[in-house]
């Protein structure tokens, strides 16, 4: 991995996920370099409907185009619904498909989460997907972990789903193998090399346990994983 020190700027994310609104904007595939994404949308909107059938305020963190809250509203219609991310042209297109779902307002706010103040005791639902592996250190974490946390009505929950490392170096070194064995499948090496190089410069990923034990750690009353296949995972917690 490239050191820490040299990863991309927030700057550079923006602008990269500014060219990129129809990538994650479709619904069917996700997010196309994510294992499973479709599936772990399904199972990220169907959990949090179960687990809070009478929602009436939702938040995607890092919402890019908007997957996630358009599944999840897709089964809590009549909610409020709070869009946070980086990139304007993100936020324009993921407003304009909530609209389409849900009988409450929208409200956007673009910038980066790490510095935004959210509202406390405010939320039912809040999803994160393919955004945390964005933060840095520890102290990032922590902090955002505990804003969101602090954000959540009692009983509310809080989704990811998100790449992840293995537990060793060896470890990891197969679960990446294995996402590339997926990759190879549906891109060309040129897109393969691109997404690695992506990954290097603009990544990087805790472990999933590294994160359930952060949940538990902010005061979560429980964890909850649905899915993992290779590096990726769909898991959440309850407050």
């Amino acid at each position: 991995m490239i050191p820490q020190q040299i990863k991309s700027t927030s700057e550079a994310i923006r602008e990269n996920f500014d060219q990129q609104v129809e990538r994650f904007s479709n619904i069917e595939t996700g997010q196309s370099t994510a294992i499973d994404s479709p599936l772990c949308m399904e199972l990220v909107a169907r959990s949090a409907a179960l687990l809070n059938p009478d929602a009436r305020r939702v938040m995607d963190l890092g919402c890019g185009g908007g997957n996630y809250a358009v599944k999840v509203t897709s089964l809590l219609p009549d909610v409020d619904c709070t869009l946070i991310d980086l990139s304007a042209n993100m936020l324009a297109k993921a407003e304009e498909r909530v609209r389409e779902n849900i009988t409450g307002m929208v409200t956007t706010i673009q910038g980066d989460y790490r510095d935004i103040q959210l509202e406390e005791n405010a939320y039912d639902v809040i999803t994160a997907g393919t955004t945390l592996h964005h933060l840095r250190e520890d102290q990032e974490w922590e902090m955002v972990f505990t804003k969101i946390f602090k954000s959540l009505k009692t009983g509310g929950t809080f989704w990811i789903n998100d790449i992840v490392i293995g537990e060793t170096d060896e470890i990891n070194q197969i679960m990446l193998g294995g996402w590339l064995s997926i990759l190879k499948k549906q891109v060309s090496p040129e897109e393969i090399e691109m997404y690695m190089g992506r990954y290097e410069t603009e990544d990087t990923p805790r472990t999933l346990s590294y994160q359930l034990d952060l949940m538990k750690q902010v005061g979560f009353s429980e964890t909850i994983v649905l899915h993992k296949h290779f590096n990726f995972a769909a898991f959440g917690a309850r407050k």
